[in-house]
């Protein structure tokens, strides 16, 4: 292969480019990939497509990280053994390419040809933002060499406009009598003990927090269902070890909603430029009447509407969330997509076919799944 194991990357690099990346990806940053990739169950051992700038034109003399998409096999991400290169999954739904703003252009032509060296025919980007401007570079690369990228699916996801103020954006959201509904519980919830919302960004308080995050997590219907973090060592140390590595730069904060002393419901939120991604949120069952997870996720948009450095964010969750969709109005374009590397390559329809018949296949088995649980 032609390019490097994850690993080998320089953290100081990578960060630098993340700094100056084109389009903001809060898990494709080195402190959350790199514990993802040292091990997130599953999801251990990814190599990386990158670019660098040429030397020669450096003021310093030295090369300079430009362009970085983490990628798997084929193989590895669908067990098909045709020859493209995915994106690696960083345990969070997007996996936008990692772009410098400045020459984002080259930076794909870069990651390209490495893949191309590498003997892949395709590059498959899942879960990227479809209109955003890493996106908007590979489209126009491709263009003036005469090929065009292959939509293979696509979605809308919930996100915030923390641009808004926002006690006016939930009401637009909500509407009065919702709103007036969630009060009544908050008081209820009230009832139990003062009701608190904390933040916690530095690393000592990221520490705590985040072991009651997991407690939380771990208490209800993830549990049962086997997909708690605390659930796998691995994964436990993937999310302790990322949440204290960012929080070290500003880029992490863990937010808590309490009853008293007691935490009633907790998420993880990452940060990167000037926009969150809303990773995961845990509560406590038992005061599940009161809609634990709703009250902190009003909390915390009130939270990121006041913060002045953020336009936008992203809740990173299922195209029909029940929870996040009614709050956060604004929607995100959210696809998979074929980036061909030769013209008129005869593998490329081979490899678009190949992943169209593995997704049906999978929509198939979930439907069955759900037809007999519901008996």
């Amino acid at each position: 292969m032609a390019f490097a194991p994850l690993v080998e990357i320089s953290p100081i690099e990578w960060q630098a480019l993340a700094e100056r990346a084109v389009e903001p990806n809060g898990y494709y940053l080195p402190a959350w990939e790199l514990a993802v990739n040292a091990s997130a169950r599953g999801r251990t051992g990814v190599s990386a497509l990158t670019a660098w700038s040429d030397a020669s034109s450096a003021q310093d003399g030295a090369a300079r990280l430009i362009g970085l998409l983490p990628v798997i096999s084929m193989w590895r991400a669908y067990k098909i053994p045709l020859p493209a290169l995915v994106s690696a999954s960083p345990y969070g739904t997007l996996c936008t390419p990692l772009l410098d703003r400045n020459i984002a252009g080259a930076a794909v032509r870069q990651l390209m040809a490495q893949a191309r060296e590498s003997g892949a025919h395709a590059l498959i980007l899942r879960d990227v933002s479809l209109n955003g401007a890493a996106m908007k570079a590979f489209t126009d690369v491709l263009r003036q060499d005469g090929l065009h990228p292959r939509l293979l699916n696509s979605h809308f996801r919930a996100c915030l406009d923390a641009r808004r103020e926002a006690d006016e954006l939930l009401r637009d959201a909500l509407g009065g009598k919702k709103l007036k509904e969630l009060r009544r519980q908050r008081n209820r919830l009230a009832e139990h003990g003062a009701v608190r919302f904390d933040v916690a960004r530095t690393p000592e308080a990221i520490a705590a927090a985040i072991e009651t995050f997991l407690a939380l997590e771990a208490s209800g219907w993830k549990a049962r269902r086997g997909t708690a973090l605390r659930q796998d060592e691995g994964d436990a140390g993937f999310i302790r070890r990322a949440t204290k590595g960012l929080a070290e730069t500003g880029q992490c904060e863990i937010v808590t909603l309490h009853a008293g002393a007691t935490p009633v419901a907790a998420a993880i939120v990452l940060r990167h430029q000037d926009r969150a991604f809303y990773f995961k949120l845990g509560i406590d069952e038992r005061f599940s009447k009161f809609s634990p997870g709703v009250q902190l996720t009003l909390e915390l948009t009130r939270h990121l509407c006041a913060d002045a450095v953020l336009a936008t964010a992203d809740s990173t969750a299922s195209a029909d969330h029940p929870m996040i969709n009614p709050i956060w109005r604004g929607r995100l374009k959210i696809g998979d997509v074929l980036i061909p590397l030769r013209r008129h390559d005869p593998v490329v329809p081979l490899i678009r076919s190949a992943i169209t018949a593995h997704r049906r296949i999978r929509e198939l088995a979930r439907r069955a799944v759900h037809l007999i649980r519901g008996r």
